[in-house]
């Protein structure tokens, strides 16, 4: 009896797994793919290998499978019961809100079968750095605009006047109309809040106390209002009381929420716009990051990640500092950091090209009508790979990047290879028409490609190395010129990610939409204060600080200046009457005393009517003879 209940459980069990797994394979919101999975591990499954789709047909794959069933469905005995159950504790995969469900992910076997890797073609061979390569025309280098900034030399600009070039009056009206209309949506919807029609003059002294925050650091938003203490903040209060900003909060709004209930009813379908919350923001960010400034010749793309936040649209990037939030890919100026555009991943896994996230993700952010041609791309092994190298080089634009070996087109020959013995310094290349890839020995083995660079024109670099004896010496080794450059160009990105780290105006909020407000007001910011430097340098003025940009930005959007008058101390150092004399006639004549000033300076006898409160002594206060002031002086 107590076995046929075990083997009840067991099947019960069992069809519960099996239900599972049908259910994971459908559900679109709750469940990651495995296209997406392999992203939050850094790859991409359209050109890594490791991700390739399970070609094994099924009957093969049971042969193969040493305890699976010959009948189809869930299996009825303890032993495959526990058999299935193991399997259901292997699910891996993340829903929105980080737990550990949903697809099963292939194991290292089984992706190593279903994988079809190139054959080693072994009539290649690598070239040392003696073998001399005769590297591609250069591209003429032809923007489309001047780079630099776009704004007139002849004129100054403020703080807020480069400010408001992203964040415009015309923008600041649309999110105030959106955010009345959101504010009156919830009040009939029973939020118990007073509201008042929210302004454009209201809308920016909004986003200075937002900077005020980001500039001075408390834990609560709800502190900068305390009062009666050493640690309160006098400043807030006389800008907007709490429940306003509070209020404001809670409703920012940058859709219509009208729109907002006509996408919704799309869910499911490929209409569904996730960013469609954002959308206006977006986009009129984006344009203005183009319009007002042009990229000099080297850029570079990678990703970007938000603070973090629990949505669909969440990801995870066990690589990033940042590791949960939401993933953008930034195209960046490598000379200043300046975020030229930008796009934010919505966790779609279905891409217009079919060659993968990597590949249209650099592809969007290259317009070359808005460019122009010559540039060159710098992106990390992520992105690089041959087909995006070589319609980059169709396009006239150069590229270079770090690569994997199991890449698509990557040379895969073992002939003169270099191996992990090999020292510090050793260079091994291949040519394949515009594409050079260099192989360089470091502390471990670097590989990059490149359609700019010839693989070695006589770089080098300091390394300590340590002799036999022990001790450490700097020597001089090789590098190839594709990794000096890397390291030269690739950094747009993370210069753009350090400037807005240092005062991000992000704090917590329920909304995901408000994340990506206040990174956008972090880009607007950054941005604005680079276009300063640059017309500072341009006129040969010293700019300000990031700070001292920021601390100034925050009082204009506020109507206030950074310098307040000092305070007055209270003094009692103060001319009194000498007597309390209440008739008036008396009181010029009656009560008068000598001049104590008169008569150490000047050895004289004046009688005045007056004398400082806290000194109590007699000093004259006349028009032609101020004793009380020489006399504190």
């Amino acid at each position: 009896m107590a076995s046929q209940q075990t083997m009840d459980v067991n099947e019960a069990l069992a069809l519960f797994f099996f239900a599972m797994e049908d259910e994971a394979d459908s559900g679109e919101e709750s469940f990651l793919t495995d296209e997406e999975l392999a992203y939050q591990d850094g790859l991409d499954p359209a050109e890594d290998g490791d991700y390739e789709e399970d070609t094994t047909p099924p009957a093969q794959a049971r042969q193969e499978t040493p305890h699976s069933s010959e009948e189809e469905g869930p299996p009825t005995s303890p032993e495959a019961s526990q058999q299935l159950l193991g399997r259901g504790h292997r699910l891996r995969g993340r829903t929105r809100s980080g737990s550990l469900r949903g697809r099963q992910r292939r194991s290292p076997e089984s992706r190593s079968r279903s994988r079809s890797p190139q054959p080693a073609d072994q009539t290649l061979s690598w070239n040392d750095e003696s073998q001399p390569d005769i590297p591609p025309v250069p591209k003429r280098f032809l923007p489309a605009r001047k780079p630099g900034h776009q704004l007139d030399p002849t004129s100054t600009y403020t703080p807020l006047d480069i400010f408001k070039l992203f964040f415009s009056d015309t923008v600041a009206i649309t999110l105030c109309n959106n955010t009345n209309t959101n504010a009156e949506k919830n009040i009939s919807r029973g939020s118990k809040y007073s509201w008042k029609p929210f302004s454009v003059e209201e809308f920016f002294k909004f986003l200075g106390l937002t900077f005020y925050f980001a500039l001075v650091r408390l834990t609560n938003i709800r502190d900068y209002w305390r009062k009666n203490t050493i640690f309160s903040q006098q400043f807030p209060a006389t800008v907007m009381s709490r429940d306003r900003y509070q209020v404001i909060s809670w409703n920012i709004h940058m859709s219509d929420p009208h729109e907002d209930v006509h996408n919704d009813k799309k869910k499911g379908t490929p209409a569904y716009d996730r960013l469609f919350g954002v959308k206006p923001l977006l986009d009129d960010l984006r344009q203005a990051c183009k319009a007002f400034y042009h990229p000099r010749q080297n850029l570079s793309v990678d990703e970007r990640m938000s603070t973090k936040a629990h949505t669909g649209m969440t990801q995870y990037m066990k690589a990033k500092p940042t590791k949960w939030g939401f993933k953008l890919f930034v195209l960046a100026d490598s000379s200043i950091g300046y975020t030229v555009d930008f796009a934010v991943y919505s966790g779609k896994s279905v891409f217009a090209s079919g060659v993968g996230l990597a590949y249209d993700s650099v592809m969007s952010l290259i317009d070359k009508t808005h460019l122009g041609s010559g540039y060159n791309l710098y992106v990390d092994n992520f992105y690089t790979s041959p087909k995006l190298f070589k319609d980059l080089h169709s396009m006239h634009f150069g590229a270079c990047g770090t690569y994997r070996d199991h890449r698509r087109g990557c040379p895969r020959t073992t002939k003169n290879a270099m191996t992990k013995k090999d020292p510090r310094g050793t260079i091994r290349w291949i040519r394949d028409g515009p594409l050079i890839f260099v192989k360089w020995m470091d502390t471990r083995e670097v590989s990059v490609c490149s359609t700019i660079h010839s693989a070695y024109s006589g770089e080098t670099v300091q390394r300590r190395l340590k002799a036999e004896d022990g001790s450490w010496s700097a020597y001089s080794i090789p590098c190839p010129t594709p990794v000096a450059e890397y390291n030269r160009n690739m950094g747009g990105v993370d210069l753009s990610d350090q400037l807005i780290q240092y005062y991000s105006v992000h704090h917590k909020t329920m909304k995901w939409y408000r994340t990506l407000f206040f990174h956008f007001l972090d880009i607007a910011a950054t941005n604005s204060y680079l276009l300063h430097k640059e017309l500072c340098l341009e006129k040969q003025q010293q700019p300000m600080t990031h700070r001292a940009f920021l601390e100034e930005l925050t009082a204009q959007l506020c109507g206030v200046t950074v310098d307040v008058p000092p305070t007055q101390e209270q003094s009692d150092h103060i001319p009194v009457p000498t007597s309390d004399q209440i008739e008036a006639s008396k009181k010029a004549s009656y009560g008068r005393k000598p001049c104590v000033h008169c008569r150490k300076t000047k050895q004289i006898r004046r009688d005045t009517p007056w004398k400082c409160k806290a000194c109590d002594v007699a000093l004259c206060v006349i028009p032609d003879r101020n004793c009380f002031e020489d006399w504190h002086q």
